[in-house]
């Protein structure tokens, strides 16, 4: 197998999820600046901002409690209460659990991504069918392209599942506490690969192992491909009206 074609799913997965970020990160300043000019109250903007995300800080804190006692690890307090931070930014909710090593800690920390990524991806199959306007899209049929796109809001319940889609993608990635694990965990992972490829299983592993991770790693982004989609249709709006409550109030927030 060709080496750059090996790790074409991780090339895409990082254009997609840096896309995605900056649209999110865009988008939440956005949707906060508004509210911030429209209620002239931080108090309130931070209910009105915790109220458009509910779903997703739910599902996102329910995933750290339930892989947490999956995996045998005691949990504390639970809270889905925002509560603003010593450094300016808004905590939606939090679990309180127990050490219980770099590896479940790690698995813990990542159960957001993993249950948000499932829904956005069963979402988008099976209740917006999305997946027939993927396949055109990659044999660049514009024409059909277009005409299935146009059909899906017609999709049953579409404005709901597409908010609760949105929800859930922008609060699915793992915090700065969630990811402290992360780092040895990578560390271990990378030293037994080292020792796989030393031991002379690296053409074995390119061979028979790649082609499945590049097939996850490119499946991950589509679903952060989707994703950053449904941010960008949402932080133009936003953005227009911000700009407009700014100008007619003569308010602006940077």
């Amino acid at each position: 197998m060709n080496t750059i074609a090996a790790f074409e799913g991780l090339l895409w997965l990082l254009a997609a999820l840096g896309i995605f970020i900056f649209l999110q990160r865009a988008l939440h300043r956005e949707i906060q600046a508004f509210f911030l000019i429209l209620t002239r109250s931080a108090g309130v903007t931070q209910v009105l901002f915790a109220i458009i995300f509910f779903p997703g800080v739910l599902l996102h804190e329910l995933s750290h409690f339930l892989s947490a006692k999956l995996l045998g690890v005691q949990t504390g307090r639970f809270s889905l209460i925002p509560q603003a931070q010593a450094d300016g930014k808004l905590r939606l909710g939090y679990v309180e659990t127990a050490t219980g090593g770099f590896v479940r800690d790690a698995l813990i920390g990542a159960a957001p991504l993993v249950t948000g990524s499932a829904f956005v991806a069963l979402t988008a199959i099976y209740l917006l069918k999305l997946l027939p306007v993927w396949t055109v899209l990659r044999v660049s049929d514009w024409g059909a392209f277009w005409t299935l796109l146009k059909a899906v809001p017609g999709s049953p319940d579409f404005w709901l599942w597409f908010y609760l889609v949105f929800t859930v993608s922008s609060t699915m990635l793992p915090s700065q506490s969630d990811r402290h694990a992360w780092l040895p965990l990578g560390i271990l992972l990378v030293g037994l690969l080292g020792v796989a490829i030393l031991a002379g299983a690296g053409t074995w592993m390119l061979t028979n192992l790649a082609p499945r991770f590049n097939q996850f790693l490119g499946a991950l982004a589509m679903i952060f491909g989707l994703s950053g989609a449904l941010h960008l249709l949402l932080v133009i709006p936003f953005f227009l009206l911000h700009q407009i409550m700014s100008r007619a109030t003569g308010v602006d927030i940077g």
